[in-house]
């Protein structure tokens, strides 16, 4: 699906319904995770397999989903995202219609670390694991870490937002962010 100018908005539609939908499905299961850890165990583990469900449809959605949802589409090399960083520090950054290539990085890094904690959380569920050190240990700091990597994550959205003029979180709400410049990558 390419992005498509709307009527008399100059908006352009560039996040689909799904990837809206799995985007607030998504935090809501981690913060559900999260919240209920050590205390409903039978809530934690309904939010922490929705989550994987989740990510197992996104990572479809990556391979066939629309243009902005395809990984092939904002998915770029260490080379690119350092370069990207790099203009960021000195406020030369581009504005990308769709994720910028640290916003990419981030999408890879969100999606691993939730997969992450959903497979050592049911890995604890097994026989063959259930009590493993290893398997706990790696649970609980990837459970930490992801809080780290949303912070970083809110924070790029915010800095981007003020940037480029434009309000990211509403865009996920409605689909819709301001049509490209010249100068914009879309």
């Amino acid at each position: 699906m390419d992005a498509t100018v709307s009527t008399g908005k100059s908006l352009v539609k560039v996040w689909s319904p799904y990837i809206r939908l799995f985007h607030w499905l998504l935090v809501l299961c981690v913060a559900v995770a999260w919240l209920s850890s050590g205390e409903i165990m039978k809530v934690h583990e309904l939010a922490g397999y929705s989550a994987g469900i989740l990510i197992a449809s996104r990572l479809i959605a990556g391979l066939l989903g629309s243009r902005y949802a395809r990984f092939r589409q904002f998915v770029r090399g260490p080379g690119a995202v350092t370069e990207y960083l790099a203009d960021v520090a000195h406020r030369r950054e581009r504005r990308y219609l769709g994720h910028n290539p640290a916003g990419g990085a981030m999408v890879l890094a969100l999606l691993c670390c939730v997969a992450g904690i959903a497979l050592t959380g049911w890995m604890q569920t097994t026989d063959a694991y259930w009590g493993v050190a290893w398997v706990e240990d790696t649970h609980k700091i990837l459970g930490n870490g992801i809080l780290v990597l949303i912070g970083l994550h809110v924070g790029g959205v915010l800095l981007a937002s003020l940037r480029h003029h434009e309000n990211l979180v509403r865009a996920m709400v409605t689909g819709r962010k301001r049509a490209p410049s010249r100068d914009d990558i879309a």
